[in-house]
This record gives C-alpha cells, sequence and structure tokens, in this order.
C-alpha cells in the first residue's frame, strides 16, 4: 500500500521569488518539525541542494521571546534538538543555531554564506506567519515553504476554514492515496566535513525564561523516544482504543502530542504504522479520525482564521449567544491565580488542573471540561479564553499548538461544533457538568490519581 514516492509538488509553495541567483548553499530553516527522519521539508531541501549542486545547511532559530515559553518547554525541545545535530553530524550536514530576532539574523546567515535558496517548514500560527514576512521584505532569493506537518498540506487541501470535521474529512480523504506514502530515502551528494560541535551549555544560557515551571519527568524528548512511545501505543493501546480513550482513569491515549508538536516524529510515519498495525479496524480509524482530520482542521482553522486566540474568531450564532447571557449570574468566580493552583470548589476541575501542572498534559477529555467550567466561572468569555489559553500554553508540554488554540475556541466558542439547547451562562454553548462526568468514568479515581 506505501510505496516509495517522489516529492509530491503541492507539499510545497513559493513564498518569495527573489531576484539573486548565487552558488552558495541550501538552507533548511527547521522549525516545527524538528526531526531528520520522515520530514518532507528536509527532502525538498536535499531535492533542490542536489539540483543546484550546491551543500545544505540546516538552519534553527532561538528565539527569547517566544510567547508563554519557560523551562518546561525549552528543555523538552533543546533536548530533542540534541538529538537532530548528531544525526545531521551523521549525515554531513551543518547544523547551526542562530539566537535573536529570526527574521534578522536568518537574513544576516543568508547573505554571510550567500545562500541560494530558502526552505522553511509550515506553521498556521500567527508568531511564526510574521517571522517569515517579515524576513521575505529583504530576502533576495527564493523561499519556498513545505507542509511536513499535515498529511495533506494545509493549503492545499482546503482553501478556506471548514465548518467542522464533518466538511474535511472528505476533502482530506479525496487526496489521502496522493499524500499518504511512504518517505524516499535521498542522499545528499553535495556533503560538507562537520567538526564543530554546538555548545548547548551556553545555548541553554540565552534564555531568561520563567524557572517556575519545571521540565516534566518521565518524558524523554527527540526522535527516538518518539518511535518508542509510538511502538508502545501500537503494542499495548491500539487495541481497544475505542471502547477505552474517553476513560481518563485508564490512561489510554497514545502519549504522542509534545512528540507531534515539536515534530520529533511525523505524524505521517504515525498513520503509516498505525496502519499496518494487527488491531481492529475500528480502533485503528478512530485513531486516525482525531490524528489526521481532527489536527489538520485545528491547523486549517489557525491558519484562516487570525482570530483563533479570541473572541472574535467564534462563529456568529456563538457571538450572539453570549451576547445575550454576557450578564448572566455566576455561582462561583475565580480569579487567574485561584484557577492556577487549582483553588476552586470543585475536586474534579483541580484534579485536571493539578495533572496538566505536575505531567505536563491532561487528558483529552477532562480538557474539554476543563475549558468549559473556566467560562462558567469568569466574568466573561474573553477573560475565560485568557485564562484557558494562559494556563495550557504555560504547562502543557503540547502547548502554543493549533490543537490547544482549536479545543479551547470549541469549548469556549461553539467552534466546529452546533447550537445546543440554551442555557444560563453557556447560552447555546455545549454544556458539560460534574455529574456527566461521573455518568462516564470513575470521578473518584481520577481525583484520588491526581491530588491523593
Amino acid at each position: 500500500m506505501f510505496g516509495k514516492s517522489i516529492f509530491n509538488k503541492h507539499r510545497a509553495r513559493l513564498l518569495k521569488d527573489g531576484g539573486k541567483s548565487r552558488r552558495g548553499p541550501v538552507i533548511y530553516w527547521m522549525s516545527r518539525d524538528q526531526r531528520v527522519a520522515d520530514n518532507w521539508a528536509l527532502i525538498y531541501s536535499i531535492i533542490n541542494a542536489n539540483e543546484l549542486k550546491v551543500p545544505l545547511v540546516v538552519v534553527f532559530t532561538l528565539s527569547e521571546v517566544f510567547p508563554s515559553t519557560n523551562l518546561r518547554h525549552y528543555g523538552f525541545m533543546l533536548k530533542g534538538l540534541t538529538e537532530v545535530e548528531h544525526k545531521f553530524k551523521e549525515l554531513g550536514m551543518p547544523f547551526v543555531t542562530l539566537n535573536g530576532d529570526p527574521a534578522e539574523r536568518l537574513l544576516e546567515f543568508s547573505e554571510e554564506v550567500k545562500a541560494s535558496l530558502l526552505i522553511s517548514d509550515f506553521d498556521p500560527l500567527l508568531v511564526k506567519r510574521s517571522w517569515k514576512a517579515q524576513l521575505n521584505q529583504q530576502l533576495a532569493i527564493p523561499h519556498y515553504e513545505v507542509d511536513a506537518h499535515n498529511v495533506v498540506p494545509c493549503w492545499y487541501v482546503s482553501p478556506k476554514q471548514e465548518f467542522g470535521a464533518y466538511t474535511i474529512r472528505p476533502k482530506i480523504k479525496k487526496h489521502l492515496s496522493s499524500f499518504l506514502t511512504e518517505f524516499p530515502i535521498i542522499e545528499l551528494k553535495n556533503k560538507e566535513r562537520v567538526s564543530k560541535s554546538i555548545n548547548w551549555h551556553d545555548v541553554n544560557s540565552w534564555f531568561k525564561t520563567a524557572s517556575e515551571v519545571k521540565p516534566v519527568k518521565g518524558v524523554v524528548p527527540g526522535e527516538k523516544a518518539a518511535h518508542e512511545v509510538l511502538d508502545e501505543f501500537i503494542q499495548a493501546k491500539l487495541n481497544g482504543y475505542v471502547e477505552k480513550r474517553n476513560d481518563p482513569t485508564l490512561e489510554w491515549q497514545s502519549n504522542l502530542s509534545p512528540y507531534l508538536h515539536y515534530g520529533h516524529i511525523s505524524a505521517q510515519r504515525v498513520a503509516i504504522e498505525v496502519l499496518k498495525a494487527p488491531a481492529p479496524e475500528v480502533d485503528k480509524q478512530a485513531f486516525l479520525e482525531e490524528l489526521i482530520v481532527r489536527r489538520e482542521l485545528s491547523d486549517n482553522f489557525c491558519y484562516y482564521n487570525p482570530n483563533y486566540s479570541r473572541f472574535a474568531g467564534f462563529p456568529d450564532w456563538a457571538k450572539e449567544t453570549h451576547r445575550i447571557h454576557r450578564f448572566d449570574v455566576r455561582d462561583y468566580l475565580y480569579t487567574l491565580e485561584e484557577f492556577e493552583i487549582a483553588h476552586t470548589h470543585d475536586p474534579l476541575w483541580n484534579a485536571a488542573q493539578l495533572q496538566l501542572v505536575n505531567t505536563g498534559k491532561m487528558h483529552g477529555y477532562m480538557r474539554m471540561y476543563w475549558a468549559k467550567k473556566i467560562l462558567e466561572w469568569t466574568t466573561c468569555p474573553e477573560e475565560a479564553m485568557r485564562f484557558a489559553i494562559y494556563l495550557n500554553d504555560k504547562y502543557s508540554l503540547d502547548g502554543r499548538d493549533p490543537n490547544g488554540y482549536t479545543g479551547i475556541a470549541w469549548s469556549i466558542g461553539g467552534v466546529h461544533d452546533r447550537a445546543w439547547p440554551e442555557r444560563p451562562i453557556f447560552g447555546k454553548i455545549r454544556y458539560m457538568n460534574f455529574e456527566g462526568c461521573r455518568r462516564k468514568f470513575d470521578v473518584d479515581k481520577y481525583i484520588k490519581m491526581n491530588i491523593g
């Protein structure tokens, strides 16, 4: 089923048609997809370097001002990058880190090495897109972007924001046979002897980030660890996934989210291995629905809706229902500080928040309940969005991600959902409560697991 594939031209697009013709190296600006294996952006960079008969340099920019980043995030990322550097050295490809403003430093570096071409990986979030726009204003060489994160490229599967999974699903499935292929192995022809290593101690010292959020123990970053987690999931949890995935006490999720977020593993590789697994088809399809359709729907939302993290990004019916219920009386109101230390009247919500703070993750079902209760216990939906995004981005290893922004917008603003029977505070936004959770799983067990 998965034959060898040449590069599908629709995975790449031209962002800047530079005027200068130079014979320097191709630069691959690695950002969202921090891996060597199964990386379409790297593959495209090697193809172009070979055609131009020039070397390839891989560059990673390190910005001290990336929003909501702390030692938990940087520690996980930098440890993964040490593995990336080692692999590139073995392949004869220089790996360079540049600290400071990404656009400025990349422009300087491209001029310094007289680069012939720049290739970057796709990211729908505004901060990354603003860096590219700033860079392209002055860049003198062509700049191509490759979607190495989604199975079907975001801009190719749909030219607009989709209403929901039911509208994007057929569009993705239409193109899966063309894009869900094995990765070709293409060797770089013009290799360089790489002798200089990155001083990672110095790299760590560049950052002046919040130190109160400590790295998560027991979660090993990097490509090797990501593939081990995938293998463990397929062997131990894929069978029975449909039945057990939504019970937070069973911990039956894949645990791949941080690895997918940092690009330590390709979603396409995960899909290929899951499809080959000897598990029930119903379990495989349920997992692939989340991995491909739901993840790519999140990218679609963030790419086509610049207000993905704000009230303005909600659908009109949700804005209207929030307008009607904006001044409904709340039985409880909490400050951000009270939420952060899990100091609410609800032990289930407190347990979810403590799971997030202590482990860097929250079960997907609980994250919906968690966000909806923030809406119920804050003064307005705008405040609820700010609080939920702040907490998720600060503590979750997969924070600052389209999945997080879209999930919170679904919970609070009805994004990708429909109107439900009207009730106080929520209006027509889907409602969740403690007793509903109790009917689905052992709430007391979950509380004990995370609070004790």
